[in-house]
């Protein structure tokens, strides 16, 4: 039988360049952030862009050059909550709002994945798209419904 782990993608808007002044001091903090989040327990895997460092040259969205995303896979729900809401990452979370604008749709989504997957850029933004189109279910969810980890290959949606 497979075992299954949780996708997670998020995805911001910066509200200025990537190289300037006012995101300097994200940029500054994203290797001491990804450190963390790759020593968390439960952490499997993180999306990485060719510098192999963090993924903010990808751009999930051809058409917004400000559209920035983080995807990764943890071993389960509460793995991914103590690490964003229980650990020095709680830190740059509580300071998003000077980097990003304040999004009116969904921006992040969770969904099961077969141990071993690794998702690509495009199929974790059609999670979130699914979850903008359909709401929470299954096959993408928030912290605030998580759906358990299927049983069976077949009951994956993946």
């Amino acid at each position: 039988m497979t075992t299954f782990q949780l996708a997670q993608v998020n995805v911001g808007r910066i509200v200025a360049p990537l190289d300037g002044p006012v995101l300097a001091d994200f940029v500054a903090q994203l290797p001491e952030i990804n450190a963390l989040a790759d020593s968390a327990d439960g952490f499997v895997w993180r999306l990485v862009d060719d510098g192999g460092a963090d993924s903010t040259s990808l751009r999930p969205d051809g058409h917004d050059d400000m559209l920035l995303i983080n995807c990764s896979v943890w071993e389960s729900v509460e793995a991914l909550k103590e690490f964003t809401y229980r650990s020095d990452h709680l830190r740059l979370l509580g300071r998003r709002r000077e980097w990003f604008k304040r999004m009116s749709e969904h921006h992040q989504a969770m969904w099961w994945v077969p141990a071993g997957h690794r998702p690509t850029a495009a199929e974790a933004m059609a999670r979130v798209g699914l979850l903008r189109e359909h709401g929470e279910s299954a096959e993408a969810f928030t912290f605030r419904t998580p759906h358990p980890a299927p049983s069976s290959v077949t009951a994956s949606g993946s």
